[in-house]
């Protein structure tokens, strides 16, 4: 049984046509690429995978079930949990609030239990908590539990939304150009972060990236779409000479 499979997926806007009979799979915990020139519709299919847009037509099937149309909590409470290109952090709130409220989607308690501080209020809390911390551990985030992400370095925010992403404890993990915004020190770190993540946690991860080095130091298979429909997919080698994937990010003068 495949970890994702999709087959035939199309998302139109109007009369645009943003992503067309896209398919793609995972067996397992690979690490693959989804890459392309800018508005190519890499975004618009983690979208639709993550559901928050529902597909025009086409299937998505996660852990041998269709999730075409599920709401976002629901996809991320079946093991989906994903970044954005744009850091969405809630900035005002600590570092380890950020984590803790990651996981509202399985409170295991409901407003009575909150508003009685009960037994299964307490216990739930204790293990979101104890989660959150491991976590922040692992990560070497720990130093950090009581500040504002607003007041840390933007690397260290890229780091935070990936750990919230992980507290979810996803079977695929979908990463949106996480290296946007980073300098080179950080990207370097950035790659053996992930490289370590999908040793760690054994899991699948799924990543839209521009930066090639990202790309080629991580991914196994590369996926590339222009125009929302597949022009090429293959090794890192395979992708860095195909002629169409070239002629997509130079133009035709550069072939």
């Amino acid at each position: 049984m495949a970890l994702l499979k999709i087959e035939g997926l199309s998302q139109m806007f109007g009369g645009l046509t943003a992503v067309s009979d896209f398919k793609t799979e995972f067996q397992g915990n690979e690490l693959m690429g989804l890459i392309g020139p800018n508005g190519a519709g890499k975004t618009t299919v983690f979208n639709i995978v993550s559901g928050f847009y529902k597909p025009t037509q086409g299937q998505i099937i996660f852990k041998d079930r269709a999730i075409n149309g599920l709401k976002p909590h629901k996809v991320t409470g079946m093991g989906v949990a994903r970044t954005f290109q744009n850091i969405r952090l809630w900035h005002d709130m600590s570092l380890l609030d950020n984590i803790l409220i990651s996981q509202h989607y399985n409170l295991g308690y409901n407003l009575f239990d909150l508003f009685t501080r009960n037994k299964r209020y307490i216990e739930n809390e204790k293990r979101m908590k104890h989660i959150a911390m491991q976590l922040l551990e692992q990560l070497d985030l720990i130093q950090f539990i009581d500040e504002r992400p607003k007041n840390l370095p933007y690397g260290i925010q890229r780091k935070i939304e990936i750990a919230r992403a992980l507290s979810v404890k996803p079977s695929l993990l979908l990463l949106d150009e996480p290296a946007a915004g980073l300098n080179s020190s950080d990207i370097q770190d950035l790659i053996k972060l992930i490289r370590w993540i999908h040793k760690e946690f054994d899991i699948a991860i799924w990543m839209i990236e521009h930066q090639m080095a990202v790309v080629m130091s991580l991914c196994s298979w590369i996926q590339v779409i222009d125009f929302g429909k597949t022009i090429a997919q293959g090794t890192p080698e395979e992708i860095q000479s195909n002629p169409a994937v070239i002629k997509a990010y130079l133009g035709d003068d550069k072939i």
